[in-house]
């Protein structure tokens, strides 16, 4: 399922991530959602995916994610 806002996002992921993050994370899953259509994990693949295009852009310092 996309998520259209960033207020829609899982609880976990608005907890932990900054704004900016969670837009990444947002656009990334969305993409990846639409992409892959026929696969039967569609969901898990994408929450893999949107937390990879985070982790390019923003590290985990401590309890916190940071930009680079």
């Amino acid at each position: 399922m996309p998520y259209i806002d960033n207020s829609d996002l899982p609880a976990s992921v608005r907890a932990s991530l900054p704004d900016h993050a969670q837009d990444i994370y947002r656009q990334a899953f969305n993409h990846a959602f639409d992409a892959d259509k026929d696969d039967p994990r569609q969901e898990e693949v994408s929450h893999r995916i949107a937390w990879a295009a985070v982790k390019r852009s923003y590290v985990k310092l401590g309890g916190h994610w940071v930009a680079r």
